[in-house]
């Protein structure tokens, strides 16, 4: 679903427009925990797609492009400030975050680099539309995850050195060159499209939420197929690095916009941002510049997130902001 969309929309189209929101972010987890399963159960028929992650992410920014338009960015000169404060938090919190965790619990290099890297990601795709089922600020959403993607090239791979750097090698500068393939270009090609055709994009809005569910699945089962003996094996302890990243995540997140006195919607908003992770990305990454293994926390990231922010949403779409 576009946010795009949903703030545009009459009435009538709005409630169409929050089913289908509904019915996605409903399904989205439960068919991430099916191909997760399946594909930790019986791995032989998908260890061969490992080499089709990065298109299939490629296809998920090309997405997330397609819902921008030119207006999403002006959010950030009329309002630098939530923005700004929103990004940073992302690249500061969740990197830091990660390297507490793999610290505390003790992680093998190859998982700490893992969850370290997630939280070297930018914040996730399904991050406005569980806003957006939260009562959070929308448009603080797309502008948040719009520049926090579009700072990755930079950011990731520097974090990544900084801080996974202490567990495994990182060749930052091949990394930020894949972020530019993978995350830069496709976002900015959906862009420009976008703004040349943007009718023959509306047509296609509705369906793109379901395309990114998807390639998104498609990703997790080509991780988790590659993998599936090591998550037998240290399945518990990925699953509690997990919940503590994305759980911490969502409270500091919280706790940062509450400290600067932003409304309760930006609260909101900013916790998602936070909390969310772009970890089919982390994942890609992980898989080439460090070992099947380092990409376990993203794929596990992957289902846990979006299982939390229905949640989030649930329970936030009942109370008031004001």
């Amino acid at each position: 679903m576009s946010p795009n969309t949903v703030r545009s929309a009459p009435p009538r189209a709005q409630s169409a427009e929050e089913r289908s929101a509904r019915i996605a972010v409903t399904v989205f987890p439960l068919l991430i925990l099916a191909g997760g399963a399946v594909a930790l159960l019986f791995p032989a028929p998908f260890t061969g797609l490992s080499p089709l992650v990065n298109p299939g992410l490629m296809l998920i920014m090309f997405g997330m492009g397609l819902t921008l338009t030119l207006p999403d960015f002006a959010l950030v000169i009329r309002q630098p400030l939530p923005v700004l404060l929103g990004v940073v938090a992302q690249f500061v919190i969740m990197p830091l975050l990660g390297l507490g965790i793999a610290w505390a619990l003790a992680l093998p290099p190859e998982l700490a680099a893992g969850v370290i890297l997630v939280g070297c990601a930018p914040g996730g795709t399904a991050s406005n539309v569980v806003t957006y089922l939260a009562r959070g600020n929308v448009a603080l959403s797309v502008a948040m995850t719009s520049v926090s993607t579009l700072l990755a090239p930079i950011f990731t791979p520097l974090l990544a050195l900084w801080l996974a750097g202490r567990y495994m090698a990182v060749d930052a500068g091949a990394m930020a060159l894949s972020i530019v393939q993978i995350v830069l270009i496709p976002v900015l090609l959906g862009l420009v499209i976008r703004y040349l055709a943007p009718r023959l994009v509306d047509r296609v809005l509705p369906v793109l939420p379901w395309v990114s569910v998807i390639a998104i699945t498609f990703v997790v089962v080509a991780v988790v197929s590659g993998s599936s003996a090591a998550i037998l094996t240290a399945g518990w302890l990925i699953l509690l690095a997990v919940i503590l990243h994305n759980g911490l995540g969502l409270a500091l997140g919280y706790g940062a916009a509450k400290l600067f006195r932003q409304p309760v919607a930006a609260r909101r908003t900013m916790a998602i941002e936070v909390g969310m992770q772009n970890s089919g990305l982390a994942a890609g990454l992980a898989r080439d510049y460090f070992t099947p293994e380092a990409a376990l926390p993203a794929a596990v990231f992957s289902v846990w997130h979006n299982v939390s922010g229905a949640l989030m949403a649930a329970f936030w779409r009942r109370r008031p902001t004001a």
